[in-house]
């Protein structure tokens, strides 16, 4: 673990980059409820982890008017709020560094005057009932960073595990504009050199086709088979349709246990 500073910090909501917006995310927290017991003749207390409880928030943040800022995003209510915060290490997030990702529900949205700026505070529920429900760890890596393709990859991946695993994991991805239609994807392999092309599409972890637009940001949370084989590297993959270029940001957790 390397310490690291707030402002490398990337926060991503609903296909909006508020990271200009925000001033402090609050906590990332992952917790299980667990309740000790024992028999009379065991010499110490037993613990059997509960359900995960995942939590963020609240956001604070400067309000604004911009039709892709803070307040239009959130200003519905109610909402379901898919999460990626980006920790960057001394710098601006790269690719395989720690994301906390995860589907909210909006809880409270309150603005307030800070002195000079107009402050916004976006309160979120611990999770949201449509999350995948086989799945409980928040934590993951950063795939792609967010900025613009314009061409398919034939890279080498990055290794997110010591080997292959076989329970899944879940797919984000943030797909803030585009010139037309356009899927984001993962791929994974044994091996990482790219140049003979042996990666091959990872089963469910697709945004399936979009119909994007300038204005219109596209966004997922992808729970995979509890089952699928999860291969040791893992590379962003784009297959455009009517798009020539697109800006995304997209991550994995890997599913370990």
């Amino acid at each position: 673990m390397t310490r690291t500073h707030s402002k490398h910090v990337r926060i991503y909501a609903n296909g909006v980059d508020i990271s200009g917006y925000s001033r402090n995310v609050g906590i990332l927290s992952w917790e299980f409820a667990a309740q000790p017991d024992a028999a009379y003749t065991d010499e110490c207390q037993n613990i059997i982890p509960g359900h995960a409880n995942i939590q963020a928030g609240p956001i604070n943040a400067f309000l604004d008017n911009d039709a892709a800022g803070l307040f239009n995003l959130m200003s519905a209510g109610g909402q379901a709020i898919d999460l990626m915060i980006a920790l960057g290490v001394n710098a601006a997030p790269a690719v395989n560094d720690d994301i906390f990702a995860w589907r909210f529900g909006e809880a409270a949205y309150v603005a307030a005057d800070g002195g000079g700026f107009v402050n916004a505070n976006l309160g979120l529920t611990p999770a949201y009932c449509t999350a995948p429900n086989q799945y409980k760890n928040p934590w993951g890596r950063l795939l792609h960073v967010k900025g613009a393709e314009t061409a398919v990859n034939s890279g080498n991946g990055v290794s997110t595990s010591g080997g292959t695993t076989n329970l899944g994991g879940v797919f984000f991805y943030h797909v803030f504009t585009s010139n037309g239609t356009v899927t984001v994807k993962l791929q994974h392999s044994t091996v990482v050199d790219g140049d003979g092309d042996p990666y091959a599409d990872l089963t469910g972890a697709t945004s399936g086709l979009l119909a994007t637009a300038a204005s219109v940001p596209k966004y997922g949370m992808v729970g995979l088979a509890a089952t699928e084989e999860v291969e040791r590297y893992l590379r962003w993959q784009v297959v455009f349709g009517t798009a020539t270029t697109v800006t995304f940001v997209v991550g994995f957790n890997r599913r370990h246990s």
